[in-house]
């Protein structure tokens, strides 16, 4: 499959344009990207990919988004062993624990986090964030 799915969850814009720049970044490395919210898709779709994103804010207390996120990761859960996955997303407080929950839920899947981490940015996604993001969709490109 040569498409790399780039999927997200955004409420304030922040990580939709993180989104954008992880597509941005597939793309310079001439492979497809196609950049979706989690409405968008099915987990089916991702079932063959052997590497895609995943785009979410911390919540609440520091959780995925709770009524479609979440759900989508559970469904995501069993079948992601063996797969490469590009973690991202902005917060507007806290340290970024989501973030390293998130890691360690998807690595016990059996799944490895592409880059080693994932990529956070406080509020709107700084310069420094975007490359980031835009080296994350390049390593997913390798894949």
């Amino acid at each position: 499959m040569d498409k790399i799915y780039v999927v997200y969850w955004s409420q304030t814009g922040n990580t939709e344009v993180m989104a954008e720049a992880v597509g941005q970044g597939i793309r310079e490395s001439g492979r497809e990207a196609e950049t979706l919210t989690v409405s968008q898709i099915t987990t089916d779709t991702l079932k063959e990919a052997q590497a895609f994103a995943l785009g979410c804010p911390a919540m609440g207390d520091e959780v995925l988004e709770e009524s479609e996120m979440e759900p989508f990761m559970e469904q995501l859960d069993p079948m992601i062993s063996g797969k490469q996955i590009g973690l991202f997303g902005s917060y507007g407080w806290g340290n970024g624990q989501w973030m390293r929950e998130w890691q360690d839920r998807v690595m016990a899947d059996g799944a490895v986090v592409a880059g080693g981490e994932g990529v956070i940015a406080q509020e709107m996604p700084d310069e420094d964030v975007l490359a980031a993001c835009r080296n994350l969709g390049r390593t997913l490109a390798t894949v």
